[in-house]
């Protein structure tokens, strides 16, 4: 066992003196101290990460990024891999597997390389004031990252990262999935399939300040209506043979979904609307063009929005409700309606619930109040969402703050040690039982 800073007679002496000892096993509290040694240095490097741009679409900046934790990994007894990820328009993703005894969980931890802000972001550098810190991507996921390898440097200086079954993924595109997304996610889905269980990373939620535990976060889906019309003399307009107009026909539509499709855990936005003659969608779908004239009827018009679900049959139900609401068409209209899955939900599941009263068990070892689940609807996707047909997961354990995706994104520094503290014994607990 190996403790920067410690003299081995400190260690010893500080365990003795320790509360947590009546709790926690004695590697567990080596565990513990080794989180508090290495504080300094974690911050250290979360700054280095965090002065790195890697907007998702700075492919240098992501590699650069990966480049630096490689070696932090293979110290720790990790192999690495960058997996490229051109052929999905993206830098790639960053892999470190550690492979022992072969009857015992094998342990998933995810993160992210890169963050919201690319190089045109005025919103640069790293400023510490006490316990926080601002930066870009410091929470989301850089802190995240920094949680997962303070985690695992404590495993090993206290001798229970021996013998683990764990992988890392770190993507490289997190918050702008490269296309094909089947190729984006492949290396991501099959460690999904290898492992038993799934850590996600991203911040740390809370309620009514208090450390709250995710076992279940939402899908995110896109879709796109388009409704037409034939054009003609505004004076025509709800005749039999002029008909409603390809905007009457689209507030028809979008109102009844408005009306019709609400249920709990469900949310469904409209964020791009116009209509014309003619309207068209850009390449690229986030803007639109369009013409017209009041006393023209107009011909073309196009909707984009999100869906956001909980489960899988419940996506399905209110797509099949959407569809059904675009077919009943006013007179002298079409719609055409476009559905892309793209995150799918972590649903909530009696295996994640088990993991978190795991979780509750050291929080109470560790002399920290219990984490109440976290209602999902509060919580976006995140790449945890693709493993959670496969595996039991927990999402949420990486570092707290706010502002995250804005400028002054902050990190509470003091929680990089809580979580990696949380991660470290439940990962250490986990990595010991057997396998199913």
């Amino acid at each position: 066992m190996r403790i920067a800073g410690l003299a081995a007679g400190a260690i010893a002496a500080a365990l003795l003196a320790s509360p947590l000892s009546a709790q926690l096993s004695a590697p567990e509290q080596v565990a513990v101290q080794a989180v508090d040694a290495g504080f300094e240095r974690d911050v250290n490097a979360l700054e280095k990460i965090t002065r790195i741009n890697s907007g998702t679409h700075n492919h240098e900046g992501v590699k650069a990024v990966a480049d630096m934790l490689m070696p932090a990994f293979e110290e720790l007894g990790f192999t690495v891999q960058w997996i490229d990820q051109s052929a999905a328009g993206r830098a790639g993703h960053l892999f470190a597997r550690r492979l022992g005894d072969p009857d015992t969980k094998r342990i998933l931890m995810i993160g992210h390389l890169d963050t919201v802000f690319e190089p045109s972001s005025p919103f640069t550098g790293f400023v510490r004031d006490g316990d926080r810190a601002v930066g870009p991507g410091i929470l989301d996921d850089k802190g995240g990252v920094i949680v997962i390898l303070s985690a695992l440097r404590a495993m090993e200086a206290a001798g229970t990262l021996e013998g683990t079954n764990i992988v890392v993924a770190l993507t490289g595109d997190e918050e702008d999935a490269g296309d094909p997304l089947d190729e984006a996610r492949r290396d991501l889905i099959e460690a999904g399939q290898w492992a038993d269980i799934a850590l996600g990373f991203e911040g740390l939620s809370t309620l009514d300040g208090k450390d709250a535990g995710v076992i279940a976060r939402r899908s995110s889906s896109n879709w796109t209506l388009t409704t037409r019309s034939a054009s003609g003399h505004s004076s025509g307009i709800f005749s039999e043979s002029s008909g409603y107009g390809a905007v009457y026909e689209m507030v028809r539509i979008l109102d009844r979904f408005r009306a019709e499709l609400p249920e709990e855990n469900a949310t469904f936005n409209v964020g791009l609307l116009a209509g014309g003659t003619p309207a068209e969608l850009a390449d690229d779908e986030l803007s639109a063009t369009s013409v017209g004239k009041t006393n023209v009827i107009p011909s073309v018009a196009v909707a984009r929005g999100d869906l956001r679900t909980l489960t899988p049959e419940q996506d399905e139900r209110i797509v099949a409700k959407m569809r059904a609401i675009v077919a009943d068409n006013l007179p002298g209209t079409s719609a055409e309606f476009e559905f892309e899955s793209r995150y799918p939900p972590m649903a909530p599941t009696d295996g994640n619930r088990d993991l978190l009263s795991q979780l509750n068990r050291i929080n109470a070892d560790l002399g920290l109040d219990e984490q109440k689940p976290y209602p999902p609807s509060r919580r976006g996707a995140a790449d945890i969402s693709f493993v959670a047909p496969y595996v039991d997961g927990l999402a949420g354990m990486g570092p707290g703050g706010g502002g995250s995706h804005a400028e002054g994104e902050y990190i509470d520094l003091p929680t990089i040690a809580r979580q990696a503290k949380r991660t470290a014994i439940l990962v250490g607990r986990l990595a010991r039982q057997p396998r199913d």
